[in-house]
């Protein structure tokens, strides 16, 4: 998964924007009144279609959202100001705009005073908090949500340039959350340990979408030119990327091209290794993925092994499967478990493990039965799942709330109990 934009990427506008994907349509939840979703997020929306995208478009199918990002820091005088952008299916993204020079605290208060106010406004009464950063509390802490989810899709602080503050931060929303979902079934045994009510939820994939790599597709010009075999890798290149690795397997192999898709965050791109067989294509939208994977021989998840990885659920692992590319894999435990176990993914621990992963897996494509078995397993993984599942605990839980019962309150943990 991508890693929180920081203050060293590109200024929001410039970084390749992701599109929505096709949704299918969901079927309506229980309750005829849906309640407003606010998300707190350390992700742009318009940076690369991921977690937070895939779910939120689907509770804006059913109901208002609207996805609160940090604020943007103007490098003159500014009147504080909300800016409110349209996105898919009628979600609203929330931007506020801030004059320089506001210390921390004040920053924090102004960002809640013009929330409060926009809620007044827009009739935001009945109302679902869910958070993907902890150190959104600081803005949000004064309001009362019908209910509280944090949707903890990464190990943030373990992340390059993580607030130092953010461990406590993630405390308090421990306390104050009435579910916790994480993004993967590792990161789920370290945030379970710190919440009663915590469920796992890995990455899942739009299999129809990446589906269209097995089918006849135009070439992107850009790749186009590219000898095969390839070998290719599309998400953030970040310090998650093992660029030791990538440039030992170019170095070796000059005879494999390596296609590495994705814009560069939190590194310098010279340190990045630059042989003649490695391609930087840069970002791409969400909608030209398929077209690329189609023209891959192997996909591969280059992930090092080092504090930021070890939590990771990637994404990719499923949509490369989807698109009927072989797959080789660094030991990253949620890859291991299940794909490596279920044989499905090559994993490699050293660049000689890898070479031969890559090995076996340009012979791959001829393989009826990984075919098969792989198909299986992505048939009892979606997004739209995903989707239905949070909807129900989430329905379960505001009915505790707003219609107790003496088993139900015994039943439920309190925010001392939860830590």
């Amino acid at each position: 998964m991508p890693s929180p934009p920081s203050a060293k990427e590109p200024a929001r506008d410039t970084v390749a924007a992701a599109s929505v994907p096709v949704l299918h349509p969901l079927p309506a939840t229980n309750d005829t009144t849906v309640p407003d979703l606010v998300c707190f997020a350390h992700l742009h929306w318009d940076f690369v279609w991921q977690r937070p995208q895939h779910l939120l478009s689907r509770f804006a199918q059913q109901g208002r959202v609207f996805y609160v990002e940090d604020a943007f820091v103007h490098p003159d005088q500014v009147e504080p100001h909300l800016e409110i952008k349209d996105r898919q299916n009628g979600l609203k993204v929330v931007v506020a705009h801030l004059p320089h020079g506001l210390d921390e605290a004040h920053s924090n208060q102004v960002q809640y005073e013009l929330l409060a106010r926009f809620f007044g406004e827009n009739s935001i009464e009945n109302y679902i908090f869910w958070y993907y950063t902890p150190m959104a509390l600081d803005k949000s802490r004064q309001f009362k949500p019908l209910l509280t989810v944090y949707d903890c899709m990464d190990e943030l602080a373990a992340f390059k340039f993580a607030p130092p503050a953010l461990r406590e931060r993630e405390q308090e929303l421990f306390g104050k959350a009435d579910l916790v979902f994480t993004g993967g079934h590792t990161l789920y045994e370290a945030k379970s340990q710190q919440h009663r009510d915590a469920h796992p939820f890995p990455s899942s994939i739009d299999k129809d979408h990446f589906g269209q790599a097995r089918q006849e597709m135009p070439e992107p010009a850009d790749q186009a030119g590219i000898a095969h075999p390839r070998i290719g890798f599309f998400g953030v290149v970040d310090e998650r990327l093992d660029i030791e690795l990538l440039g030992a397997l170019a170095e070796a192999h000059p005879e494999w091209q390596f296609v590495i898709i994705g814009p560069v965050v939190k590194i310098d791109p010279a340190s990045l290794p630059r042989t003649a067989n490695i391609h930087y294509l840069g970002g791409k939208d969400y909608q030209e993925l398929p077209a690329y994977l189609r023209g891959w021989d192997v996909a591969t998840l280059l992930f090092a092994d080092n504090e930021s990885t070890k939590f990771i659920s990637p994404t990719k692992t499923p949509e490369y499967l989807a698109a009927g590319r072989p797959v080789v894999s660094t030991p990253i435990r949620d890859v291991v478990r299940p794909y490596g176990d279920l044989n499905l993914v090559h994993i490699a621990s050293t660049a000689d493990e890898f070479t031969q992963g890559i090995e076996k897996a340009l012979q791959q494509h001829q393989d009826a039965d990984w075919r098969q078995r792989t198909d299986e397993y992505l048939g009892t993984i979606s997004w739209d799942l995903t989707w239905e599942q949070m909807v129900k605990l989430m329905q379960d839980r505001i009915g505790r709330k707003t219609n107790p019962t003496s088993e139900d309150s015994a039943a439920s943990p309190t925010p001392d109990e939860r830590l």
